[in-house]
């Protein structure tokens, strides 16, 4: 499968979330899944490092309005590279053409991503997939959204996300919606 790795790009190397998306990236590699992360810095290039130093392969979506923005080039792991122009190509690349998806700690970019992809599945844009979110943090946004915002949203929109508390669970989630 491909698997689209969400996540921010304020993580440094020896922090605990980068730490935790090098494991998530090499667990995904070793599992024979293809990574795809938005190929830049932070949670993106842990993915893509862990990846690539098992010998997985991970294609980078870039655009030149993060590179306007941040004056970055993609990590030095990716090693497809799909470029784009706008973020919203970017950001529509990774979800219309990955498997599956597994969003890590992040911010507003990240959010983004998780809200896109959600909708599109909801509205049958894209076909169901599996959409993990990693950690707490992650449960209680979407949980208080779905509590504050209840008579917007159908009980059965809520389980097209999947929650996994750690790296492990989200890759044994993603193994096994991957061997069924």
């Amino acid at each position: 499968m491909k698997v689209a790795v969400f996540g921010g790009a304020n993580a440094h190397p020896g922090e605990p979330d980068y730490d935790q998306a090098l494991l998530l990236g090499a667990g995904l590699a070793r599992s024979g899944h293809m990574v795809m992360t938005g190929g830049y810095i932070g949670v993106m290039e842990a993915v893509s490092k862990g990846a690539a130093e098992v010998g997985g392969h991970v294609i980078g979506v870039t655009c030149d309005e993060i590179e306007a923005f941040r004056p970055i080039k993609p990590n030095k792991w990716v090693k497809e590279e799909w470029r784009f122009i706008s973020l919203s190509e970017r950001m529509m690349n990774l979800i219309n053409r990955c498997d599956a998806a597994v969003a890590l700690p992040g911010g507003v970019g990240t959010l983004a991503e998780i809200s896109v992809l959600w909708n599109q599945m909801l509205v049958h844009a894209v076909p169901k997939k599996p959409a993990i979110l990693v950690g707490d943090g992650w449960k209680e946004i979407v949980d208080c959204f779905f509590t504050a915002q209840n008579n917007y949203i159908a009980p059965q929109d809520h389980e097209l996300l999947a929650y996994a508390p750690d790296i492990q669970t989200a890759l044994e989630f993603l193994n096994g919606a991957h061997h069924s």
